[in-house]
């Protein structure tokens, strides 16, 4: 996992696709710091109240359309991400997303990376404000859980007829997972469907992190087009998306991040 610091109410970066929610909802301080470092608390001088580390996110502009979480981890390469939230509007994909960082010292060596390409694309790096992105995920939360706005964005016509006429094999691609999803996680995504641990393979890149990607095979062609009524339906306040693959995808992307 990206982040391996631990947060003041006990919980760690692996908890983050879980906990984003229930912050929020609690209105609790989220924040990273590490021990021996000059942002944690520090005790009351002269009166004065402690004042918390500022919230390590930075906004970004410009992203390519195509754009996943492993890219804007590529794109941010040596610093320590926590959660990728990408924005839509209209249930279309902006070209913006938060990222939130592990320490607010790396906001600079994020800043650093404005106006730098991914891909073609130039991207623009701001800094932001927690609440900017509390707002953001809370917006996200409410587009999901109402009418499918997604489904009929101009985009997702073709990408669906696609998806309808892929062939089947038994085994399925999500991509747009959290980097702190496990395979409980993704297991009780698909409760309805008799899968062990054994039939969900989480992939990595080459350092050994998570892609955002995942492949599962279920007991048989049926299985799959059954679940793929659960395309771009939400995991934690991510929506996921399916695609009909096989297993020589599955096992390339395995052992890409060997």
């Amino acid at each position: 996992m990206f982040y391996r610091g631990r947060y003041p109410d006990g919980g760690d970066g692996r908890e983050i696709g879980t906990k984003r929610q229930r912050l929020v909802d609690q209105g609790r301080p989220f924040y990273a710091t590490s021990p021996g470092s000059s942002f944690m608390y520090n005790p009351p001088a002269y009166g004065y109240p402690p004042q918390p580390p500022p919230f390590p996110v930075v906004r970004l502009r410009g992203l390519p359309f195509d754009c996943t979480e492993a890219d804007v981890a590529e794109f941010f390469r040596g610093l320590d991400i926590v959660d990728v939230l990408f924005v839509h509007k209209g249930g279309k994909f902006s070209g913006e997303a938060f990222c939130v960082l592990a320490y607010p010292l790396q906001v600079d060596f994020a800043l650093q990376k404005n106006r730098q390409n991914m891909g073609r694309r130039y991207v623009e790096v701001f800094r932001s404000k927690r609440q900017d992105y509390y707002k953001a995920i809370a917006n996200e939360v409410s587009d999901t859980r109402g009418s499918p706005p997604r489904r009929s964005a101009p985009r997702a016509k073709s990408y669906d007829e696609g998806k309808d006429s892929a062939e089947h094999t038994g085994v399925l691609r999500l991509r747009g997972l959290p980097f702190s999803a496990g395979k409980d996680d993704i297991l009780d995504f698909f409760k309805d469907f008799n899968l062990s641990e054994d039939s969900v393979h989480i992939t990595m890149n080459s350092e050994g992190r998570p892609t955002g990607e995942a492949f599962v095979e279920f007991e048989g062609v049926d299985d799959s087009k059954v679940a793929m009524a659960k395309d771009r339906m939400t995991l934690g306040s991510r929506y996921i998306e399916l695609f009909p693959s096989s297993m020589e995808d599955l096992e390339d992307a395995v052992n890409r991040g060997r």
